[in-house]
């Protein structure tokens, strides 16, 4: 086994290789505004660093969400790629799930990341492992009376300390957990993955205006 995972639905464009047994080499890069330059140099870099070449990977591991639209879609259709090119199969996971398995927490907690516009994305878990709702955007006013008293992972508890002041580690995705949590679901035969299509929650940031302003020829 060695799966090549990938994540850019947050600010963080995080690339790890997994040999089944532990990660072999992995990239992390914080820029919001630089997934689609920087996520194929990243994919470059952790090969080189494990000393393989690209077909040697058996297997893509994607995170679907939820993101921002632009950002996402990076991620995803670069798995798209590598999985046609290849031959082999795109394990989709939410990318809060990938947060919440590097946690490591193992009581009632919950996942946040910036979902902008003043809103994080958000979802609940009983453990590191299991997530107990559904992926969520809300305004973190909105949802800090049903998280009392819970650990919050991930940036948005760091960009919203009034709603959630417990926050916790680790602040940005990392493939290296993404990767580390798909390896124990294949070798447990348990599935639970998810399509590799975009978990967006809401509509884009960039929209067509809705009227236009009329010209006409003088």
């Amino acid at each position: 086994m060695l799966l090549l995972a990938m994540d850019t639905a947050t600010p963080a464009v995080t690339v790890a290789l997994h040999d089944g047994e532990a990660v072999v080499a992995s990239s992390s890069q914080v820029d919001a505004r630089r997934h689609g330059e920087l996520l194929l140099p990243a994919v470059d870099r952790v090969l080189k660093e494990a000393g393989l070449k690209l077909d040697a990977v058996t297997g893509i591991v994607v995170g679907v969400g939820p993101g921002p639209y632009t950002g996402l879609r990076v991620g995803l259709v670069t798995a798209a790629a590598f999985s046609s090119a290849l031959g082999v199969p795109v394990h989709g996971l939410c990318t809060l799930d990938g947060l919440a398995y590097a946690s490591g927490i193992d009581e009632a907690f919950a996942v946040a990341t910036d979902a902008r516009r003043k809103e994080v994305y958000w979802a609940r878990y009983d453990d590191s492992r299991t997530r107990v709702t559904d992926a969520a955007v809300d305004r973190p006013a909105e949802i800090a009376e049903r998280l009392a008293g819970l650990p919050v992972v991930g940036a948005g508890a760091r960009l919203y300390p009034e709603a959630f002041p417990d926050a916790r580690d680790p602040e940005h995705q990392s493939a290296a957990a993404l990767a580390a949590l798909a390896a124990e679901k294949l070798a447990a035969g348990d599935g639970g993955f998810l399509d590799p299509l975009p978990m967006y929650l809401r509509r884009p940031d960039a929209q067509v205006p809705k009227n236009y302003k009329v010209v006409t020829p003088t």
